[in-house]
């Protein structure tokens, strides 16, 4: 199977080298500092704190058209990016190419799989002008959510903090031939991967969390367990999630837990910086809007009222702008 990774950061950098030791046919798109890190000593994993580190060499071009067409494109750039994807994937993709989308967020395929009327929706956050759906037909699409933790200390280089497993699915829930060969090349990389029919719930439930953890660690500056522990927060996290379990409950995608259990499991994972507040750290672009402006314009496209997620999006925004985080 030939598999390029497109967007080599802290998710596809670590898929792309465990997939590379798996012996997998793995080649990336990459650019600047990180192509030329990569042709200079391989992409390098460090798994542990003092760790070196080990590099695979992987092959790499800031051109898609040396690649060629894959059997398989893993697209796990940043939302922020996503406004350049249809142009720069478009030789990667032949007619049976399947694209893994392993992203933050609400992403263009998400309505797809659900009941009518909401199967045709699209959201201007996430994709405006319909230009990935164009690039990327749902029909082509593999949904993926990634249960980890991970950053970039350098170009080529992948610190790794925690990885739970992937959670692969057709859009829709349909098993298929294909799927279960994406969840065994995954697999051939050494990491844990459950093949789900509710793919769309996977997505919901990690945004679930993230919604609010994401912009607040982005705000205040805090880990997750100070955020956590401070009731006022907490109450507010709380609230804005209640408003986003309801748009899912007009979608059909039921969160069967409270706020509150969530908030039990996230808070044991400990003092984690948030992706979020890791790009402002960085000063990069915040993925805002697919985070948290996907679910504010869900809210008015589905009838479920959102106070608590318009005021956390208007504050982020506010923050964003004035420090040129958005994209």
């Amino acid at each position: 199977m030939k598999v390029c990774v497109l967007g080599l950061g802290a998710v596809g950098g670590l898929i792309a080298h465990r997939l590379a030791e798996g012996g997998v046919a793995v080649s990336a798109l990459a650019r600047g500092a990180t192509l030329a890190a990569l042709r200079r000593r391989g992409l390098v994993l460090r798994e542990s704190p003092g760790d070196a580190g080990r590099a695979v060499p992987l092959p790499a071009s800031d051109r898609a058209a040396e690649l060629g067409a894959q059997d398989v494109v893993l697209l796990t750039v940043k939302t922020t990016a996503l406004p350049s994807v249809p142009a720069s994937i478009a030789p990667l993709l032949g007619p049976d190419t399947t694209v893994v989308s392993m992203m933050n967020g609400v992403p263009w395929w998400f309505f797809h799989g659900l009941a009518a009327p909401w199967r045709d929706l699209r959201l201007d956050a996430t994709d405006p002008g319909g230009a990935l759906a164009r690039a990327i037909p749902d029909e082509r699409v593999i949904g993926a959510v990634t249960h980890l933790s991970s950053s970039v200390p350098e170009p080529g280089v992948v610190q790794l903090a925690r990885f739970d497993r992937l959670i692969v699915g057709e859009p829709g829930g349909a098993s298929t031939a294909r799927l279960e060969a994406i969840a065994a090349m995954l697999r051939a990389g050494g990491m844990q991967v459950d093949a789900t029919p509710r793919i769309e719930l996977e997505v919901w439930l990690k945004l679930w969390g993230n919604m609010t953890m994401n912009p607040l660690s982005a705000l205040t500056g805090a880990t997750l367990d100070v955020l956590l522990d401070d009731p006022l927060v907490r109450r507010f996290a709380s609230d804005a999630m209640l408003e986003a379990r309801a748009i899912g409950e007009r979608l059909g995608l039921q969160i069967a837990m409270t706020p509150e259990e969530r908030h039990v499991v996230t808070r044991r994972i400990g003092a984690v910086r948030t992706s979020m507040l890791q790009d402002v750290e960085a000063n990069r672009p915040i993925e805002l809007d697919a985070l948290v402006g996907a679910v504010s314009e869900m809210g008015r496209r589905v009838g479920v009222d959102t106070p608590n997620v318009d005021a956390l999006l208007g504050l982020a925004r506010v923050f964003a702008r004035t420090r040129g985080l958005l994209a």
